[in-house]
Protein backbone atom coordinates (compact mmCIF):
# COMPACT_ATOMS: atom_id res chain seq x y z
CA UNK A 1 0.00 0.00 0.00
CA UNK A 2 1.15 3.28 -0.55
CA UNK A 3 0.34 7.03 1.05
CA UNK A 4 0.42 10.00 -1.02
CA UNK A 5 -0.02 13.31 0.75
CA UNK A 6 -0.32 16.49 -1.39
CA UNK A 7 -0.06 19.29 0.87
CA UNK A 8 -1.23 22.70 -0.29
CA UNK A 9 -1.16 26.02 1.00
CA UNK A 10 -4.72 26.05 1.71
CA UNK A 11 -5.98 22.30 1.98
CA UNK A 12 -4.35 18.83 2.80
CA UNK A 13 -5.62 15.83 0.14
CA UNK A 14 -4.64 12.26 1.74
CA UNK A 15 -5.26 9.04 -0.87
CA UNK A 16 -4.05 5.71 0.02
CA UNK A 17 -3.64 3.04 -2.97
CA UNK A 18 -2.83 -0.02 -3.54
CA UNK A 19 -0.15 -2.00 -6.11
CA UNK A 20 -3.40 -3.52 -7.96
CA UNK A 21 -4.59 0.17 -8.48
CA UNK A 22 -7.33 0.25 -6.14
CA UNK A 23 -8.38 3.82 -3.94
CA UNK A 24 -8.51 2.58 -0.29
CA UNK A 25 -9.38 5.78 0.73
CA UNK A 26 -9.48 9.52 0.36
CA UNK A 27 -9.54 12.22 3.12
CA UNK A 28 -9.47 16.59 3.28
CA UNK A 29 -7.41 18.35 5.83
CA UNK A 30 -5.87 21.73 6.57
CA UNK A 31 -2.73 23.03 5.22
CA UNK A 32 0.84 22.34 5.13
CA UNK A 33 2.50 25.26 4.13
CA UNK A 34 4.50 25.94 7.42
CA UNK A 35 4.95 29.61 7.08
CA UNK A 36 1.05 29.77 7.81
CA UNK A 37 0.39 27.20 10.28
CA UNK A 38 3.90 26.54 11.57
CA UNK A 39 5.82 23.51 11.96
CA UNK A 40 3.49 22.54 14.87
CA UNK A 41 0.52 22.68 12.67
CA UNK A 42 2.11 20.94 9.96
CA UNK A 43 2.39 17.84 12.56
CA UNK A 44 -1.28 18.40 13.33
CA UNK A 45 -2.72 18.68 10.43
CA UNK A 46 0.06 15.69 8.95
CA UNK A 47 -1.23 13.15 12.24
CA UNK A 48 -4.60 14.40 11.94
CA UNK A 49 -5.38 13.43 8.01
CA UNK A 50 -3.30 10.49 8.38
CA UNK A 51 -5.40 8.54 11.21
CA UNK A 52 -8.85 9.68 9.72
CA UNK A 53 -7.59 8.03 6.67
CA UNK A 54 -6.39 5.09 8.02
CA UNK A 55 -9.17 4.55 10.28
CA UNK A 56 -11.98 5.21 7.29
CA UNK A 57 -9.65 2.51 5.53
CA UNK A 58 -9.13 0.25 8.27
CA UNK A 59 -5.73 -0.45 7.56
CA UNK A 60 -2.56 -0.39 10.13
CA UNK A 61 0.04 2.28 9.64
CA UNK A 62 2.74 -0.49 9.50
CA UNK A 63 0.99 -1.94 6.56
CA UNK A 64 1.86 1.58 4.55
CA UNK A 65 4.58 0.19 2.17
CA UNK A 66 5.86 3.69 1.67
CA UNK A 67 4.41 7.04 1.55
CA UNK A 68 5.26 10.37 -0.22
CA UNK A 69 4.14 13.64 1.46
CA UNK A 70 4.51 16.91 -1.03
CA UNK A 71 5.05 19.94 1.41
CA UNK A 72 4.40 23.59 0.31
CA UNK A 73 7.70 25.85 0.23
CA UNK A 74 9.73 22.58 1.00
CA UNK A 75 13.23 22.78 -0.06
CA UNK A 76 12.88 26.58 -0.06
CA UNK A 77 14.27 27.04 3.63
CA UNK A 78 17.13 25.40 4.72
CA UNK A 79 16.85 26.22 8.57
CA UNK A 80 13.77 24.21 8.99
CA UNK A 81 14.03 21.41 6.43
CA UNK A 82 15.35 19.11 8.52
CA UNK A 83 12.63 19.08 10.75
CA UNK A 84 9.71 18.71 8.18
CA UNK A 85 11.92 15.72 6.79
CA UNK A 86 11.27 14.34 10.71
CA UNK A 87 7.86 15.32 10.95
CA UNK A 88 6.62 12.01 9.55
CA UNK A 89 8.16 9.52 11.55
CA UNK A 90 6.42 9.59 14.79
CA UNK A 91 2.89 9.75 12.85
CA UNK A 92 4.07 7.05 11.01
CA UNK A 93 5.65 4.68 12.83
CA UNK A 94 8.57 4.11 10.69
CA UNK A 95 10.89 5.78 8.27
CA UNK A 96 9.54 4.60 5.27
CA UNK A 97 8.69 7.92 3.24
CA UNK A 98 10.25 10.76 1.77
CA UNK A 99 8.88 14.55 1.86
CA UNK A 100 9.34 16.56 -1.18
CA UNK A 101 7.79 19.83 -2.67
CA UNK A 102 4.39 19.60 -3.83
CA UNK A 103 5.10 20.60 -7.72
CA UNK A 104 5.97 16.70 -7.93
CA UNK A 105 2.63 15.66 -6.54
CA UNK A 106 1.32 17.30 -9.39
CA UNK A 107 3.91 16.76 -11.97
CA UNK A 108 3.16 12.50 -11.39
CA UNK A 109 -0.36 12.87 -11.16
CA UNK A 110 -1.02 15.43 -14.32
CA UNK A 111 1.53 13.58 -16.24
CA UNK A 112 1.06 9.94 -15.20
CA UNK A 113 5.36 9.84 -13.97
CA UNK A 114 5.80 10.30 -17.55
CA UNK A 115 8.28 12.98 -19.13
CA UNK A 116 6.57 16.29 -19.39
CA UNK A 117 6.26 19.69 -17.62
CA UNK A 118 3.68 20.34 -15.27
CA UNK A 119 2.27 23.86 -14.34
CA UNK A 120 -0.08 24.81 -10.77
CA UNK A 121 -1.82 27.67 -10.25
CA UNK A 122 -3.58 27.23 -6.27
CA UNK A 123 -2.82 29.72 -4.30
CA UNK A 124 0.52 30.02 -5.43
CA UNK A 125 2.36 29.02 -8.58
CA UNK A 126 5.00 27.14 -9.93
CA UNK A 127 6.04 24.46 -13.10
CA UNK A 128 8.14 21.45 -13.04
CA UNK A 129 9.04 18.78 -15.25
CA UNK A 130 11.26 16.16 -15.78
CA UNK A 131 12.68 14.70 -19.10
CA UNK A 132 15.49 12.75 -20.38
CA UNK A 133 16.64 12.16 -16.54
CA UNK A 134 16.97 15.68 -15.81
CA UNK A 135 14.68 17.95 -13.27
CA UNK A 136 13.56 21.37 -13.29
CA UNK A 137 11.47 23.73 -11.34
CA UNK A 138 10.32 27.58 -11.84
CA UNK A 139 8.12 29.78 -9.76
CA UNK A 140 7.43 29.11 -6.35
CA UNK A 141 9.04 32.40 -4.95
CA UNK A 142 5.87 33.26 -2.90
CA UNK A 143 3.52 35.97 -2.78
CA UNK A 144 5.12 38.91 -2.35
CA UNK A 145 7.65 38.38 -5.24
CA UNK A 146 6.17 35.74 -7.18
CA UNK A 147 3.24 33.06 -7.45
CA UNK A 148 2.90 34.85 -10.77
CA UNK A 149 -0.67 32.97 -12.24
CA UNK A 150 -2.07 31.94 -9.26
CA UNK A 151 -5.06 32.86 -7.09
CA UNK A 152 -3.54 35.25 -4.85
CA UNK A 153 -1.71 37.28 -7.75
CA UNK A 154 -5.25 37.28 -9.53
CA UNK A 155 -6.97 38.56 -5.98
CA UNK A 156 -4.20 41.07 -5.78
CA UNK A 157 -4.72 42.18 -9.50
CA UNK A 158 -8.55 42.33 -8.53
CA UNK A 159 -7.91 45.13 -5.89
CA UNK A 160 -5.54 47.26 -7.31
CA UNK A 161 -8.06 46.98 -10.39
CA UNK A 162 -10.39 47.73 -8.43
CA UNK A 163 -8.73 50.80 -7.06
CA UNK A 164 -8.30 52.07 -10.27
CA UNK A 165 -11.66 52.05 -10.51
CA UNK A 166 -12.53 54.09 -7.17
CA UNK A 167 -9.72 56.76 -8.19
CA UNK A 168 -10.57 57.06 -11.91
CA UNK A 169 -7.98 55.86 -13.36
CA UNK A 170 -9.46 52.75 -14.83
CA UNK A 171 -13.05 52.80 -16.32
CA UNK A 172 -16.03 51.12 -13.90
CA UNK A 173 -16.70 48.06 -15.75
CA UNK A 174 -19.32 45.03 -13.46
CA UNK A 175 -16.01 44.42 -11.32
CA UNK A 176 -16.30 47.64 -9.26
CA UNK A 177 -20.27 47.00 -7.85
CA UNK A 178 -19.59 43.70 -7.33
CA UNK A 179 -16.81 44.13 -5.05
CA UNK A 180 -18.73 46.82 -3.26
CA UNK A 181 -21.70 44.73 -3.05
CA UNK A 182 -19.72 41.90 -1.64
CA UNK A 183 -17.57 43.74 0.61
CA UNK A 184 -20.67 46.09 1.73
CA UNK A 185 -18.22 49.57 0.82
CA UNK A 186 -20.39 52.62 1.75
CA UNK A 187 -17.11 54.11 0.75
CA UNK A 188 -14.35 52.14 -1.32
CA UNK A 189 -11.94 53.06 0.71
CA UNK A 190 -13.39 50.82 3.36
CA UNK A 191 -11.65 48.00 1.56
CA UNK A 192 -8.27 48.69 2.74
CA UNK A 193 -9.98 48.24 6.40
CA UNK A 194 -11.30 44.88 5.34
CA UNK A 195 -8.39 43.43 3.42
CA UNK A 196 -5.56 45.10 6.29
CA UNK A 197 -7.87 44.65 9.06
CA UNK A 198 -10.60 42.13 8.70
CA UNK A 199 -8.34 40.14 6.66
CA UNK A 200 -5.14 40.76 7.83
CA UNK A 201 -3.86 40.73 3.98
CA UNK A 202 -4.04 36.33 4.79
CA UNK A 203 -2.58 34.78 1.81
CA UNK A 204 -5.53 32.51 1.68
CA UNK A 205 -7.93 34.83 2.03
CA UNK A 206 -7.10 37.58 -0.89
CA UNK A 207 -6.66 34.18 -3.38
CA UNK A 208 -10.04 33.61 -2.14
CA UNK A 209 -10.97 37.26 -3.80
CA UNK A 210 -10.15 35.63 -7.27
CA UNK A 211 -13.12 33.96 -7.12
CA UNK A 212 -14.61 37.29 -7.13
CA UNK A 213 -12.78 38.51 -10.63
CA UNK A 214 -13.84 35.44 -11.97
CA UNK A 215 -17.87 36.14 -11.16
CA UNK A 216 -17.03 39.79 -12.88
CA UNK A 217 -15.40 38.18 -16.03
CA UNK A 218 -18.19 35.87 -16.35
CA UNK A 219 -20.38 39.32 -16.23
CA UNK A 220 -18.56 40.31 -19.35
CA UNK A 221 -16.07 42.27 -17.48
CA UNK A 222 -13.28 42.80 -19.68
CA UNK A 223 -11.11 44.20 -17.82
CA UNK A 224 -11.29 41.20 -15.27
CA UNK A 225 -11.04 38.32 -18.44
CA UNK A 226 -7.53 40.62 -19.15
CA UNK A 227 -6.46 39.60 -15.83
CA UNK A 228 -6.93 35.77 -16.52
CA UNK A 229 -5.46 36.27 -19.86
CA UNK A 230 -2.43 37.89 -18.57
CA UNK A 231 -1.87 35.41 -15.78
CA UNK A 232 -2.24 32.28 -18.67
CA UNK A 233 0.49 34.43 -20.20
CA UNK A 234 2.53 34.35 -16.78
CA UNK A 235 1.73 30.45 -16.62
CA UNK A 236 3.02 29.87 -19.89
CA UNK A 237 6.37 31.90 -18.94
CA UNK A 238 7.07 29.50 -16.16
CA UNK A 239 6.66 26.53 -18.45
CA UNK A 240 9.33 28.28 -20.88
CA UNK A 241 11.56 28.28 -18.25
CA UNK A 242 11.33 24.96 -17.50
CA UNK A 243 11.86 23.61 -20.89
CA UNK A 244 14.73 25.81 -21.16
CA UNK A 245 16.34 24.26 -18.25
CA UNK A 246 15.89 20.76 -19.33
CA UNK A 247 17.57 21.52 -22.68
CA UNK A 248 15.26 19.14 -24.39
CA UNK A 249 15.45 18.98 -28.29
CA UNK A 250 11.76 17.40 -28.07
CA UNK A 251 9.01 18.59 -29.92
CA UNK A 252 5.56 18.97 -28.64
CA UNK A 253 6.27 18.59 -24.93
CA UNK A 254 3.69 17.75 -23.06
CA UNK A 255 2.21 19.94 -20.52
CA UNK A 256 -0.11 19.39 -18.15
CA UNK A 257 -1.70 21.56 -15.06
CA UNK A 258 -3.63 21.53 -11.86
CA UNK A 259 -4.72 23.92 -9.15
CA UNK A 260 -7.99 25.48 -7.92
CA UNK A 261 -7.35 28.32 -10.66
CA UNK A 262 -7.34 25.22 -13.28
CA UNK A 263 -10.40 23.51 -11.75
CA UNK A 264 -12.68 25.51 -10.09
CA UNK A 265 -12.81 29.31 -12.10
CA UNK A 266 -13.07 28.17 -15.27
CA UNK A 267 -11.63 30.93 -17.48
CA UNK A 268 -7.79 30.19 -17.46
CA UNK A 269 -7.53 26.89 -19.46
CA UNK A 270 -7.95 28.37 -22.99
CA UNK A 271 -6.00 31.26 -22.68
CA UNK A 272 -3.20 29.22 -21.28
CA UNK A 273 -3.79 26.81 -24.02
CA UNK A 274 -3.34 29.71 -26.37
CA UNK A 275 -0.57 30.61 -24.97
CA UNK A 276 1.30 27.91 -25.30
CA UNK A 277 0.57 27.02 -28.88
CA UNK A 278 1.56 30.62 -29.95
CA UNK A 279 5.01 28.70 -28.88
CA UNK A 280 4.70 27.39 -32.30
CA UNK A 281 4.34 23.48 -31.84
CA UNK A 282 7.06 23.37 -28.77
CA UNK A 283 3.92 21.98 -26.39
CA UNK A 284 0.94 19.33 -26.55
CA UNK A 285 -1.45 20.02 -24.00
CA UNK A 286 -3.20 16.99 -21.98
CA UNK A 287 -5.64 17.02 -19.68
CA UNK A 288 -4.42 16.01 -16.27
CA UNK A 289 -4.20 12.19 -15.75
CA UNK A 290 -5.19 12.02 -11.75
CA UNK A 291 -5.22 14.52 -9.16
CA UNK A 292 -1.80 15.65 -7.19
CA UNK A 293 -2.88 13.33 -4.41
CA UNK A 294 -3.11 10.22 -6.40
CA UNK A 295 0.13 11.44 -8.24
CA UNK A 296 1.41 11.57 -4.77
CA UNK A 297 1.02 8.07 -4.01
CA UNK A 298 2.44 6.74 -7.45
CA UNK A 299 5.22 9.00 -6.60
CA UNK A 300 5.63 6.84 -3.24
CA UNK A 301 5.30 3.62 -5.42
CA UNK A 302 7.51 5.23 -7.41
CA UNK A 303 10.17 5.19 -4.36
CA UNK A 304 9.77 2.53 -3.48
CA UNK A 305 11.06 1.30 -6.86
CA UNK A 306 7.14 -0.88 -6.93
CA UNK A 307 5.61 0.88 -9.41
CA UNK A 308 2.20 0.06 -10.61
CA UNK A 309 2.05 -2.12 -13.76
CA UNK A 310 -0.17 -1.44 -16.82
CA UNK A 311 -3.42 -3.19 -15.16
CA UNK A 312 -3.40 -1.51 -12.55
CA UNK A 313 -3.04 2.28 -13.66
CA UNK A 314 -5.82 0.98 -15.61
CA UNK A 315 -7.75 0.36 -13.19
CA UNK A 316 -6.75 3.57 -10.95
CA UNK A 317 -7.73 5.06 -13.98
CA UNK A 318 -11.53 3.44 -13.53
CA UNK A 319 -11.44 4.06 -9.93
CA UNK A 320 -10.47 7.70 -9.74
CA UNK A 321 -13.09 8.76 -11.79
CA UNK A 322 -15.63 7.33 -9.53
CA UNK A 323 -14.19 8.67 -6.13
CA UNK A 324 -15.24 11.84 -4.86
CA UNK A 325 -12.58 14.32 -3.62
CA UNK A 326 -12.79 15.19 -0.31
CA UNK A 327 -14.01 19.48 0.28
CA UNK A 328 -11.58 22.32 1.20
CA UNK A 329 -11.88 22.82 5.14
CA UNK A 330 -13.12 26.24 4.34
CA UNK A 331 -14.53 27.63 1.04
CA UNK A 332 -11.24 28.82 -0.17
CA UNK A 333 -9.82 28.01 -3.86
Amino acid sequence: MFLGIDGGGTKTEFVLIDAAGRILGVHGEGSLYHHQVGLDGVAANLAKGTAALLAAAGVDRQAINFAFLGLPAYGEDSAVQGQLDALPAAILGHARYRCGNDMICSWAGSLGGEEGISVIAGTGSMAYGESGGLAARAGGWGELFGDEGSAYWIGRAGLTLFARMSDGRASRTPLYELFRRRFALSDDLDLCGFVYGTMNSERNQVAQIARLVADAALDGDWQARAIFDAAAGELAELVDAVWGALNSPREAMRVSYSGGVFNNLGLLLAPFGHALAARGGRYQLVAPAFSPAIGAALYAAHCAMMPLDASAMARLVLESAQIVRPAAPTNLI
